[in-house]
């Protein structure tokens, strides 16, 4: 299997839709409750875009089967240097090496625009993510108990860092 990482055109917006749309409905990924709608999506992308920040793309046979991408962390000024970043794949697809690809990807850009640190926030109940993430550095650096509420129990947020030195 063959992958490209490629930067993000809005032709891939449907697909990455339905994985957005997927962990909203099954999993605590994301702490959205309703799918999004693909002129919500393209409209949440755009800002990000306009912003300079990437996004990426994951193709296997003119496919996309995932995605990642970074954007600010906080809106002041001094937390410039600092981002937050997503990483999803197909469901039907995980484990093949796909994540591995967008994250050093997005490391890579991050370190080219000079930034200082990338943020992870992860659900507590995916200890999957917080290995993956482990394996590229990143250090847990704090719990935020009960900090969301979904599927009729609350959620805990594991904060990861990576210094991009």
């Amino acid at each position: 299997m063959t992958i490209e990482i490629r930067p993000y055109t809005t032709e891939d917006s449907q697909p990455i839709l339905e994985i957005i749309n997927y962990n909203i409905i099954n999993s605590s990924a994301l702490y959205d409750y309703h799918p999004r709608s693909l002129e919500q999506q393209t409209a949440i992308f755009d800002e990000k875009l306009k912003k300079g920040f990437p996004i990426i793309v994951a193709v296997c046979d003119k496919t996309v089967v995932g995605f990642g991408y970074y954007s600010e962390f906080r809106f002041r000024d001094a937390y410039r240097f600092t981002v937050e970043h997503s990483v999803y794949v197909a469901n039907d697809i995980q484990g093949k090496g796909i994540g591995k690809l967008l994250i050093e990807k997005l490391i890579a850009l991050a370190k080219e625009q000079k930034l200082h640190t990338m943020i992870a926030i992860i659900d507590s109940e995916n200890q999957g993510s917080v290995t993956f993430h482990e394996k590229f550095g990143f250090k847990t650096v704090g719990i935020i108990k009960e900090s969301g509420y979904k599927f009729d129990r609350w959620l805990h947020s594991v904060i990861m860092q990576l210094f991009l030195k």
